[in-house]
């Protein structure tokens, strides 16, 4: 009966966490509806609330930003919005920090979060997984002698938290599996351990 009831947990616990993440997602999204007024909330047309409207109104929005941004105008548009940010102090701080690293994780040439790595920490002899970052820069790269990197160690089980760190690049190890299975095998706490992957696929992952 043990046995059968493990089972049993192991089937139905991802399914009610990936349930309740979902519905928090959708719930989360399906708020933005209430920035509209009365009269131009979808219950007042249907009679009653639809989940997920506000999630298709989110992609929606996000999508016809993207599109505006994309040409002339809407890129004149971005500067003027962004240079009326800057002359709010407190906002200029927080917008522009939050900008530069999205646009380092986002960008398509850059590195950040490429490569999942094997380094020491937090002593010798101890390893775990990180994600490659950059380089140093700025006045620590000046004190830094040789060839440094920068590292991310995430926590677990929960890898929105963790450390950064600047290295030798000598001291990491480059791993070969995705930043998507270190992910999965950090959050499982070592549990989910990434298949070893077949040569041919090793030796594409090696030519990218």
């Amino acid at each position: 009966m043990k046995k059968y009831f493990i089972t049993g947990l192991l089937i139905w616990i991802p399914l009610a966490i990936t349930f309740m993440v979902l519905a928090w997602i959708v719930g989360t999204l399906d708020a933005i509806l209430l920035w509209l007024p009365n009269g131009f909330q979808p219950r007042d047309y249907m009679g009653f609330d639809v989940p997920g409207v506000g999630v298709v109104a989110s992609l929606l929005i996000v999508f016809l930003t993207g599109l505006v941004a994309a040409n002339v105008l809407g890129q004149k548009l971005v500067k003027l919005w962004e240079a009326l940010l800057a002359r709010i102090p407190v906002v200029k701080s927080i917008y522009y920090s939050v900008k530069q690293v999205s646009d380092t994780l986002f960008s398509s040439s850059g590195q950040a979060f490429r490569k999942a790595l094997l380094v020491q920490y937090p002593r010798q002899g101890a390893w775990t997984i990180a994600f490659l970052t950059g380089q140093p820069g700025g006045d620590a790269a000046r004190h830094l002698v040789g060839d440094y990197v920068s590292v991310y160690v995430p926590t677990t089980p929960n890898p929105t938290s963790g450390f950064f760190l600047m290295m030798p690049r000598a001291d990491v190890i480059e791993l070969d599996m995705s930043v998507d299975e270190a992910l999965k095998y950090i959050i499982s706490m070592g549990v989910v351990a990434p298949p070893p992957r077949r040569p041919q696929a090793r030796a594409a992952l090696l030519n990218e």
